[in-house]
């Protein structure tokens, strides 16, 4: 056993033993590297499907190019080319042919933050993954997107602008856990295990084109508490119509993206951001099937997406 100076000498020296010592592993097991993927069954899909009435389906995701505001240092480069057909070459007799190539970061515009990518303090992931050992220049050993199953679930859009009275939230106002409940009930949308959560705050519907800068400078979102309901609830996935879902600047400015580390890190849950809610909140369209097939990249931390919602 070790003494209390032991742990002191590991505490000064070594901090991140006490947080491998301390991290408690997921109840999936030692091993699991999915989350709340696991709540995903082929029982839970076919009752979600049974959300489709009308087969209106919606985009989820954004447009994005070289402007789109993104959290820095992060950018976005996509060339179109013509191989083998400079200075009137053909490559082939029959046709011309286009290809592109993308220089870019994975978190921009709308996204799926995987469970390696947000990790607490001390370098410690999901379930006990120490980040010295996972994270490699050239992709993560462990907890990688590529993992991820298709994501298709009940989803809920909860209309926090609107429960406000305003088209929007503002930068740094945040929604507590008495007004998702409070939403919950007025929308009929009780929140359930395996749910996908969706925010609509009118923050990008409002802010993206007209002022760029502010849009990405700060953002309205969750308080730390509507995350630790959401993990408790049992929920897929967590998402907004924002840039990080969580608010910013945070009521407590040593605590940045604690939902981040909340969800991702403590609970397995995935992340979803700047998700494209306005639609459907203006159709009502509060309770939908959410589906999900990100790209397959091996070791990738994040991806853009546009995942559907079916009505």
């Amino acid at each position: 056993m070790r003494t209390l100076a032991t742990l002191m000498f590991l505490a000064v020296f070594n901090p991140l033993a006490l947080a491998e010592r301390d991290c408690e592993p997921s109840h999936w097991g030692p091993d699991d590297q999915l989350g709340s993927a696991n709540r995903v069954t082929a029982e839970s899909v076919l009752a979600a499907s049974r959300l489709i009435k009308t087969g209106k389906t919606y985009a989820l995701g954004m447009v994005v190019d070289d402007q789109t505001p993104a959290y820095a240092p992060r950018k976005f480069n996509l060339q179109v080319v013509q191989p083998g057909q400079q200075f009137g070459r053909q490559a082939m007799p029959n046709l011309t042919y286009n290809d592109d190539i993308l220089i870019s970061w994975l978190g921009i515009g709308s996204q799926l933050d995987g469970l390696g990518h947000i990790g607490d303090a001390e370098g410690m992931y999901y379930n006990c993954h120490d980040g010295r050992e996972i994270s490699d220049l050239g992709g993560l050993s462990r907890l990688g997107v590529h993992q991820v199953p298709p994501l298709v679930a009940r989803g809920v859009v909860l209309d926090m602008a609107g429960h406000k009275g305003v088209t929007h939230m503002k930068a740094g106002e945040y929604f507590t856990v008495e007004d998702v409940k409070a939403v919950e009930r007025k929308q009929g949308t009780p929140i359930r295990e395996g749910d996908v959560v969706l925010f609509h705050t009118g923050w990008t519907e409002a802010m993206l084109e007209k002022d760029p800068v502010a849009w990405v400078s700060g953002e309205p979102g969750q308080s730390e508490e509507v995350a630790s309901y959401l993990a408790a609830k049992g929920v897929l996935a967590v998402g907004a119509d924002t840039w990080g879902v969580d608010v910013m600047p945070p009521p407590d400015p040593e605590r940045p993206f604690q939902g981040h580390v909340i969800l991702l890190k403590e609970h397995g849950i995935y992340l979803l951001e700047t998700m494209n809610t306005g639609p459907l909140v203006r159709d009502q369209g509060f309770e939908f099937l959410f589906v999900l097939g990100q790209a397959r990249v091996r070791g990738a931390v994040q991806m853009m997406i546009n995942p559907v919602a079916i009505r």
